[in-house]
């Protein structure tokens, strides 16, 4: 499942309802593809957990390939961090804010 570069509170029931279609095409390791997210707030979250429960509904993972900073910050400012496992480039410690508080510019 690839998400658009906009993933906000205006596309997230649109989105939402391609998940279970996305669950269902496969098995194992759900990936979704965030690296072209740019836009992002708390429904994002919300959709990457709307994801996890219904893989985890499916006998399925769920993995966030290539997480923008914005979104891995309000996960942790959530405490959603174990929930959403990020990967790729864009989740290396490297990529956060060095005092670990999201950015304010």
């Amino acid at each position: 499942m690839k998400l658009p570069a906009v993933a906000t509170l205006h596309e997230a029931a649109a989105l939402a309802a391609t998940l279970p279609a996305a669950v269902a095409a496969g098995s194992g390791v759900l990936h979704i593809d965030a690296h072209e997210l740019k836009a992002v707030d708390s429904s994002t979250l919300a959709l990457l957990l709307q994801a996890r429960r219904l893989a985890q509904a499916a006998g399925r993972t769920v993995v966030v390939d290539g997480a923008p900073p914005k979104l891995q910050q309000l996960a942790r400012l959530y405490g959603l961090e174990a929930l959403v496992p990020f990967s790729g480039p864009a989740s290396s410690p490297a990529s956060a804010s060095s005092s670990g508080r999201p950015d304010t510019a």
